[in-house]
């Protein structure tokens, strides 16, 4: 099977070089990559032109900065493989993990797979206590209106055979695509897996971007794709 990684980046000139050569190194055979920059001011664009271009299979420059969510919806437009999955451009979430991500729908018994940073008996780093209760909040709420038991539903990765992600319309922008993505996928009554994952996340100096601006935007998308649609 055909595996397609889609790597939304903005200002990650410090991390781009090590994550695309990751993705590459990762254990999948058959890999299309797929880097969409929008519209980094950091340097980020001319490291992609001159050093990625020609290691990747595609990478996209939006014209202006329009978010995480508009940045995947070019990618997984533009995705062929049998699989997708969705890689940030920092270093908080490895690419060696791509397998057991993989293997419930490699096996056909999940169309969708979710990495969990809270199950399992992966290393992760300590950072924010407020992150992670907003994170539980954000969860709990959207299990409540999709009914089901997630434990992560902010999470980077998440795999989707690429006919169930392509047949839904990306709304967001921003970071609400999670909830968003969610919503939907709960709605098209998908087999969804979740398995726990390493998480390497970094702090607001090293580049972290989510705030608590989006955080109140997560809830708002909760219940417009779950009550209002």
């Amino acid at each position: 099977m055909k595996l397609t990684i889609v790597i939304p980046c903005y200002n990650e000139a410090a991390t781009i070089e090590n994550i695309v050569a990751a993705v590459l190194g990762a254990p999948y055979d058959e890999k299309e990559i797929i880097v969409i920059d929008d519209c980094s001011t950091d340097g980020t664009r001319d490291i992609l032109k001159n050093k990625i271009e020609s290691k990747v299979s595609c990478v996209i420059y939006q014209p202006e900065n329009r978010g995480k969510g508009a940045a995947l919806r070019e990618g997984i437009g533009k995705a062929s493989g049998d699989i997708v999955i969705i890689q940030d451009a920092d270093l908080e979430y490895n690419p060696s993990e791509y397998p057991k991500i993989l293997q419930p729908i490699i096996d056909n018994k999940a169309d969708v797979v979710f990495g969990s940073r809270f199950m399992g008996g992966e290393p992760h780093r300590v950072v924010y206590f407020w992150h992670r209760v907003g994170n539980g909040i954000i969860t709990l709420i959207s299990n409540m209106l999709t009914n089901l038991n997630l434990t992560d539903i902010e999470t980077c990765y998440k795999a989707f055979r690429r006919e169930i992600i392509q047949s839904i319309k990306i709304e967001e922008n921003r970071f609400g695509f999670e909830p968003e993505i969610t919503a939907k996928i709960a709605k098209l009554k998908c087999r969804i897996y979740e398995v726990g994952i390493s998480y390497y996340g970094r702090t607001y100096e090293e580049g972290k971007k989510i705030n608590w601006k989006d955080g109140i935007r997560a809830l708002y998308c909760i219940i417009k794709y779950n009550l209002l649609r």
